[in-house]
């Protein structure tokens, strides 16, 4: 489990599937027996004193009525198509579960930054950009030849890394089933590799919960 500061106060908690029927006990040994309240984006939680905590249902799960079915359905098994993406690296790949079945990371250089100022600077920076595409012009083509023949199979499309480089990515119109599947969520990564695409999966399938 890992919490963060929310945005106009509370704090984001990130449980593990299998976890959330015991993370809501917890609450409500803190704050008393909450009320539940089904809403478009997954479970509200009312306590007495006045706390409470938004579920939000993750990518691929189905929506549910109250806890119990909130429970089973974001614990239970769906094949997620993961895309993460930065400037010169993308890993994508298909998990099953909690396992990731399909996976393949390419790197390719992209010219670092440069201090030179005038002419050479903008040189620079015109063959950083101009490798920028390419290498995201290969990312693309490697989502077509791995992620696009499972695209009927999965349940969603969880994307992470740099938000313009994986739009870049999915602009490519041969991508267009992919784009249609792709959730709200942005997986914060560091640059794609394979040990990051592998906890991407867990990422992916944790529940976001607002805690205020």
């Amino acid at each position: 489990m890992s919490s963060r500061p929310a945005a106009g106060g509370g704090r984001w908690v990130e449980v593990d599937p299998t976890r959330i029927t015991r993370w809501v006990e917890g609450f409500a040994d803190r704050h008393g027996p909450p009320t539940t309240t089904a809403l478009g984006y997954g479970l509200l939680l009312t306590a007495p004193d006045g706390a409470t905590a938004e579920l939000h249902t993750p990518p691929g799960a189905r929506p549910a009525p109250d806890l119990p079915a909130f429970a089973g359905a974001v614990a239970a098994p769906r094949r997620l198509g993961l895309l993460l993406a930065r400037k010169g690296a993308v890993a994508v790949g298909v998990a099953d579960g909690t396992e990731l079945v399909t996976s393949k990371v390419d790197t390719r250089y992209v010219q670092g930054r440069t201090a030179a100022g005038g002419w050479s600077q903008q040189r620079f920076a015109r063959r950083r950009d101009n490798q920028a595409r390419a290498a995201l012009g290969d990312a693309a083509d490697l989502a077509v030849r791995l992620l696009l023949p499972a695209a009927g199979t999965l349940a969603a499309l969880v994307c992470g890394g740099d938000r313009r480089a994986v739009d870049t990515v999915l602009a490519d119109r041969r991508l267009a089933p992919l784009a249609a599947l792709r959730a709200e969520r942005l997986l914060d990564v560091p640059e794609p590799r394979h040990a990051v695409l592998v906890a991407a999966v867990a990422a992916a399938r944790a529940v976001h919960i607002l805690v205020r």
